[in-house]
């Protein structure tokens, strides 16, 4: 079941279980603009905290907050002469958590997939990072990309400008309620908005040293193994491979 955020008439918003669940009146909450504003912070917490979850499970469907208005894939524009390029928000302000991937238009116009590459890793025959660090600034179209920092370093380095010809396909923060929010829900799938009331009450019990604090801690548990149940589950059309794990040796 999908929750709203703040449901004051049907009283099964998600402040409104909040209430419930740790003993407060009706309107205790919502009818308070210290208490709203900070039962919103913890309830914005437990969207980020559920999206950690979800994003150390998700495999072959990458998830993404339905609220968001576009996918989470951003384009930018690759620069003549330029290595570097910083990514830390998207182009809407949502925080880039984790760059999955790459692409770069050649001169043509076709995107072609770049390879990742780790510059500061020891060299070996299938890493070659010398062009990255010898100071010669080779030129051409770039076919592969180490991620530093906030950033991506392509090799080459783009001799040609392309408007939008740098693709990546990111990982995001999900999407935040506000205090005057009601009808909007969080972003992950229904079955699990439940965590978005446990949690926040755990951590109020547990701040106040209220006696329900290990019945929320088990109650939030149990609902975190669900999440990464469903979650990770989600890629059943998709065939699942080992792969070996290769570490260099001294």
């Amino acid at each position: 079941m999908r929750l709203d955020f703040s449901d004051t008439t049907n009283k099964d918003g998600i402040l409104q279980l909040i209430e419930t669940e740790l003993g407060y009146p009706d309107g205790y909450i919502t009818g308070d603009a210290t208490r709203l504003a900070k039962f919103t912070s913890l309830v914005n917490r437990s969207i980020s905290s559920a999206w950690d979850i979800i994003f150390d499970v998700a495999y072959g469907w990458q998830p993404d907050d339905i609220n968001h208005t576009d996918y989470p894939i951003q384009f930018f524009n690759l620069v003549l002469g330029q290595r570097d390029y910083s990514f830390t928000n998207t182009e809407d302000g949502q925080e880039i958590y984790e760059i999955l991937k790459v692409a770069v238009k050649d001169p043509s116009g076709v995107f072609h997939e770049l390879k990742s590459l780790d510059q500061q890793a020891r060299q070996s025959g299938n890493n070659d990072v010398s062009s990255f660090i010898d100071g010669q600034n080779t030129m051409g179209t770039p076919t592969r990309y180490d991620k530093t920092a906030t950033g991506i370093f392509l090799d080459p380095i783009p001799n040609y400008s392309s408007a939008l010809g740098v693709k990546i396909m990111v990982q995001r923060e999900g999407s935040y309620f506000t205090t005057t929010d009601t009808t909007k829900k969080p972003g992950f799938d229904g079955r699990y908005h439940e965590w978005c009331v446990i949690e926040p009450c755990y951590k109020i019990a547990r701040a106040n040293k209220l006696s329900d604090v290990e019945r929320f801690k088990r109650d939030m548990q149990e609902m975190e193994q669900k999440i990464r149940d469903g979650y990770g589950r989600r890629d059943r059309d998709m065939f699942r491979r080992l792969q070996a794990n290769v570490e260099e040796t001294q």
